[in-house]
């Protein structure tokens, strides 16, 4: 029944909208997109790039997702790999997954991200 993936959602803490939109927007070159006026009063910031949605949304109590990630696919790893780098993020290759090569990097406020292209 089910047919595709809407969104997924990252929690963030309080006050981290700026940091997450220079992430999200200007390293990972997402477009941030309008939440709707009801749930733009709770914070928080929703992004969109081809076939993905991001929604980061505030929590008082935060803890960064350490396990659980989002797995984002890319033409370009590697030049994904330089763009984090360059920006200050740490980024942990992982060969572990047949048919993908992969890395691991973390958002601003700590949210483990998995980022794989397809080898061919």
């Amino acid at each position: 029944m089910l047919t595709a993936l809407h969104h997924v959602q990252l929690a963030a803490p309080p006050g981290s909208e700026d940091v997450l939109r220079a992430f999200y927007a200007g390293v990972l070159g997402l477009e941030e997109i309008a939440k709707p006026a009801e749930l733009a009063k709770r914070g928080g910031a929703w992004f969109r790039g081809p076939g993905l949605e991001l929604h980061l949304g505030i929590e008082e109590d935060f803890r960064p997702a350490r396990k659980a990630h989002p797995g984002l696919l890319t033409g370009d790893l590697d030049a994904l790999a330089d763009r984090l780098r360059a920006a200050g993020h740490d980024v942990r290759h992982d060969g572990l997954f047949p048919g993908y090569r992969r890395f691991y990097a973390d958002d601003p406020v700590g949210n483990r991200l998995e980022f794989l292209q397809p080898e061919n």
